[in-house]
């Protein structure tokens, strides 16, 4: 069995309060808290996870697969770019999906679970193969004083090993 780990990272900064843009994080819309500032729906959550599985798979997704859905075809939703993302993954089966999130809004603690499940059923796994935490920041970074949020995703893989003939 060959195992292989991948690490993503993402972030993006909130737009102006007044914005009609809903903040989605992992695929679920959190109230009271502006949208992200890019040109898909921001999701970092899904964006972190894009990254690792490229890492992986050796095939870009964010600043190509996903810019040609988006800038061509209007797709934003980043689940979107989620599932084609896994279809570069070939042989490899996800076994494991470790997040971490950074910022100082919004609150996360209570919206953990259901990210995890989220995630989940998206990416076709078990939510005990989703792991998330999550951190203020405390006014360390830009993401700890409230200006966005950042994410780190790490994808665990396994693959069968071929038999020898």
């Amino acid at each position: 069995m060959i195992v292989r780990t991948g690490i993503g990272q993402d972030s993006h900064r909130f737009l102006p309060v007044e914005t009609s843009k809903p903040c989605i994080i992992a695929g679920l819309i959190f109230e009271h808290t502006p949208g992200f500032n890019a040109n898909s729906d921001g999701d970092i959550v899904f964006h972190a996870i894009c990254n690792a599985i490229s890492s992986l798979s050796g095939v870009l997704i964010l600043g190509n697969i996903a810019d040609e859905l988006c800038l061509k075809d209007g797709i934003t939703d980043s689940e979107v770019y989620l599932l084609e993302a896994i279809k570069t993954l070939g042989a490899q089966k996800v076994t494991h999906v470790s997040i971490t999130l950074e910022g100082k809004k919004p609150k996360f603690k209570d919206r953990i679970q259901a990210m995890r499940e989220n995630i989940a059923r998206v990416m076709q796994i078990e939510v005990s193969q989703v792991g998330i935490t999550a951190t203020s920041g405390e006014g360390l970074t830009d993401f700890g004083c409230g200006e966005g949020v950042q994410c780190f995703a790490i994808v665990t893989t396994c693959q069968p090993t071929p038999l020898s003939p």
